[in-house]
């Protein structure tokens, strides 16, 4: 890493603390460039505001839970099984100790300004999830209904986001059971099946 990408990602890294420490309204770049270890002048070469520094943050959130690859359809295997194996691998991603950081920090600030929480969701809306690419290849292939797969599958994940990333986000505790992702595999897979 050159010299310059490290001081970057000491300052993004310092400015993560400082607003999770002291909201949004709260930090200062003052602050954030001694928890960095740097001058403000050379914060400022990389961030010309604080708002710039929340907007890097948010696209590295939303980057972070899109880290997974796009999982192809595999004809050779059973549909329901692929996407219960996509999920909890999209589970782990987004309930991780740092994304759930992320996440309440970004979050946070998001319920305070809708402005801002509008520009966010508007460029997270760009953002294809994972599970999108094996949805579609699957509806091509008439294993299930066609249907918009963007929409399809964020039907799915309010379902297992509500089991699996919201208990983690607010308890720091997931008490729902494993089993309960084949339950929403199958709620969904009732509603895409062909012929409804």
């Amino acid at each position: 890493m050159k010299r310059t990408e490290k001081k970057r990602k000491d300052i993004i890294d310092a400015a993560i603390e400082e607003f999770r420490e002291q909201g949004f309204l709260g930090a200062t770049t003052t602050s954030i460039a001694k928890r960095a270890q740097v001058s403000s002048r050379t914060l400022y070469n990389h961030f010309d505001s604080k708002e710039a520094l929340f907007e890097a943050i948010s696209e590295i959130m939303i980057e972070r839970n899109n880290c997974m690859e796009p999982v192809p359809y595999d004809p050779g295997r059973d549909f329901a099984q692929q996407l219960k194996d996509a999920l909890w691998r999209y589970i782990e991603v987004i309930t991780e100790e740092t994304a759930i950081g992320l996440n309440r920090m970004v979050l946070s600030e998001l319920i305070r300004d809708l402005e801002r929480s509008q520009k966010f969701f508007n460029e997270s809306e760009t953002h294809d999830y994972p599970i999108t690419r094996l949805i579609s290849e699957a509806m091509n292939a008439g294993v299930i209904r066609k249907a918009d797969p963007g929409f399809a599958t964020n039907q799915l994940l309010v379902l297992v986001k509500g089991f699996f990333f919201w208990p983690e986000f607010f308890l720091g505790e997931n008490p729902t059971p494993k089993e309960v992702l084949a339950d929403c595999v199958a709620m969904f897979m009732a509603h895409y099946k062909m012929g409804t």
